[in-house]
């Protein structure tokens, strides 16, 4: 099956939590701290391969989640980080967020974005240790991994596209020029996914892509062609295909008009394009002359049976190849450095005031928060993130309460822990 778009969702493996632990000793109920802290989570990366052609694989499995790291333990043994998961996509894929923003475009071998962040691990009590505070009795809870929903689409990589009405012979010429072997019928639509073949041009390779057939309103959804029109924007030049026999209902000339009306709908780049027009089934024909179907002189008239013209065309293909290759700079790929989730916000809901973000998360998130140490903590990292003075600033009072994830707590702007730093 050949998938060329899919929905996945993926989610970076949870942190391991840290451990309160101590070092004991006869004659010493609480010694030396030494907990130990938790492993981060795994990441989960996308990673163009050129020895991927399709998205089945994510089309069968759209979920997936990278390892999650181990917890802590005593006497300071950390736990093991959780490993990335690395999922092969195709040369050629776009990653579309939530939004629909395109947050990367793979199209070089080993080119990778980090889709899904893993946890980070929660720190032992070992990790706390001050001057001031010489055994806290306090650790970390792991992080839970980033979870994110993308689509992937793939746009095939070619040097030449052929694009045409259905059965206008483009799948008959793939095939007599490459080792490419589709499914050729003299009935519509043979062709129902996208072909690729590499054509040997003297001493040049260019790799020809095999649309399915397009018909009037393909831009707008209509026939099957119109599913990948994506795969011609790619496409260094475009190999237009005209039918003269009578398996077509419309002229040769009337074809070409509504083959390059359809590419502008789709994107207005390809009307400019570098195109080669060639005319098909020259067996059929008693007069090959284009100008007689009202077609450009320059149009290439070949036959994919009799091997009549087939020369002409493929170094028409490579010299147009050539030139568009000198003009265009080579296109390059790009992932976008997004910032990491924000830091905090807040709300107010009904009766209690909510605050949303990895900083408020990281602020709270210790084992035992009924611990005076760990409270005394966690009051100085709201002070710290700033917090405190943002729910002020948002008009929140002393007595009312503040919800952080599952923790509910009455907020007392006046308390602070020690002028000490902690983090």
């Amino acid at each position: 099956m050949f998938v060329d778009s899919v929905t996945i969702r993926a989610r970076g493996g949870s942190g391991g939590a840290g451990v309160s632990a101590f070092l004991r000793r006869k004659n010493l109920p609480k010694g030396k701290p030494n907990g130990g802290s938790g492993g981060s989570g795994g990441s989960v990366l996308l990673i163009a391969d050129p020895d991927v052609p399709t998205l089945l694989r994510y089309d069968r499995r759209p979920d997936w989640k990278a390892p999650s790291g181990t917890h802590g333990e005593g006497e300071s043994r950390h736990g093991r980080q959780g490993d990335d998961l690395h999922l092969p996509v195709p040369i050629g894929t776009v990653v579309r967020d939530g939004e629909g923003v395109v947050i990367a475009d793979l199209v070089e071998p080993g080119q990778s974005l980090v889709l899904a962040r893993g946890g980070k691990g929660g720190r032992g009590n070992a990790s706390f240790v001050s001057p001031a505070r010489k055994a806290p009795t306090f650790a970390e809870q792991g992080e839970f991994g980033e979870e994110v929903e993308v689509q992937l689409e793939l746009k095939l990589l070619a040097d030449a596209a052929l694009i045409g009405y259905p059965n206008a012979g483009k799948s008959t010429l793939i095939s007599r020029v490459s080792a490419a072997r589709p499914k050729v019928a003299d009935y519509p639509f043979t062709t129902l996914v996208p072909n690729l073949g590499v054509v040997t041009i003297g001493d040049n390779e260019l790799v020809l892509a095999d649309i399915p057939g397009l018909i009037e309103g393909a831009a707008s959804g209509k026939g099957l062609g119109h599913e990948f029109l994506r795969h011609t924007e790619r496409a260094r030049v475009l190999v237009v295909l005209l039918d003269p026999s009578s398996l077509q209902t419309e002229s040769p000339q009337r074809q070409l008009e509504v083959l390059l009306s359809e590419l502008e709908q789709h994107d207005p780049l390809l009307a400019s394009r570098g195109k080669v027009i060639a005319l098909s089934k020259s067996e059929l024909l008693d007069e090959p002359d284009p100008v007689a179907f009202g077609l450009p002189d320059d149009t290439v008239v070949f036959s994919s049976v009799t091997g009549e013209g087939i020369d002409e065309l493929l170094y028409a293909m490579s010299e147009l190849v050539h030139e568009v290759e000198r003009e265009t700079p080579e296109r390059e790929g790009y992932v976008l450095h997004r910032p990491l989730r924000d830091d905090f916000s807040i709300r107010r809901d009904g009766g209690e005031w909510i605050v949303e973000g990895i900083a408020a998360v990281r602020a709270v998130n210790l084992s035992d928060l009924t611990d005076q140490d760990a409270a005394d903590f966690v009051a100085k990292r709201l002070v710290r993130s700033g917090i405190v003075d943002s729910l002020i600033n948002a008009g929140a009072e002393s007595g009312d309460d503040v919800r952080i994830g599952s923790i509910v707590f009455t907020f007392d702007p006046d308390r602070e822990a020690e002028a000490e730093e902690y983090l």
